[in-house]
Formats: C-alpha cells, structure tokens, sequence
C-alpha cells in the first residue's frame, strides 16, 4: 500500500477516532475515502481533512460549519474565501466562548459564596450541639 493511502485502522490509530466517527464523518460528506471493495483507504487530503474537522470540533463549530469552509478550499482563489469565512467564524465563535467563560466565572463565584455561606451554617451549628 502507497504511504498516501491509510486504511481505516490506521486512520482509528493515528487520530484516536472510532471506525464508526469516520463512517458517521463520511456519510456527512466530511471525508470522502476511496474504495478497494469494502476497504475504505484515506488519502493525505483525508487525514488534512480529518484534522480540520478534529480541531473545529474541539472549538465547538457545527459539523455543517466545519463541511462548509472544507468545501470552499476547491473553489480555486488559493483559499482565500476560505480563510475569510474561517476567520469570520472563529472570531463569532471566540466570542461565544468568552461569553459563556465569563457566565461560567459567575457562576462560580455565586456557587463558592452559597458553599462559604453553608460551611459557616454547618460550623455554627456543630458549635451549638458540642455546647448542650
């Protein structure tokens, strides 16, 4: 086998993904490996590919969003459009998550005061009963 070509354990292996993710990203029409019969074997741009969607995962955009800018890397301006849109996108998603960080620091600092607040109860209340 060429070392362009990876099969589908190798693929499971290198990028700690289940056969049955890179099924699921396929028929989403994420990766689109060749075929040798049953056998599905990923190319170089698969594996690209494949770490585009990985790391888009991770910083939480849409399947739909992630197919959508991999598909804008053919339409031939040197990917220009694509890292427009990609950009866009990720200053739109940054934003959301500072966001919700900062809904998150709320409300961490609303739990650990509610936590201080039962912790003086409960030590107030171990007071009186060692008294009687």
């Amino acid at each position: 086998m060429s070392d362009d070509l990876m099969t589908i354990r190798q693929m499971c292996e290198t990028f700690g993904v289940t056969a049955r993710t890179l099924r699921f990203y396929e028929a989403k029409e994420l990766l689109a490996p060749r075929r040798d019969g049953q056998k599905r074997l990923f190319t170089r741009r698969d594996r690209a590919r494949l770490k585009l969607i990985l790391r888009g995962k991770r910083f939480g955009f849409s399947l739909e969003d992630i197919r959508q800018l991999l598909d804008l890397y053919d339409i031939g301006d040197q990917q220009h459009t694509q890292m427009l849109r990609t950009c866009e996108l990720a200053r739109e998603r940054l934003a959301a998550m500072e966001r919700q960080r900062a809904e998150l620091d709320e409300a961490i600092a609303e739990l650990r005061e509610q936590l201080e607040w039962g912790e003086r109860v409960i030590a107030s209340q171990d007071q009186e009963n060692a008294a009687e």
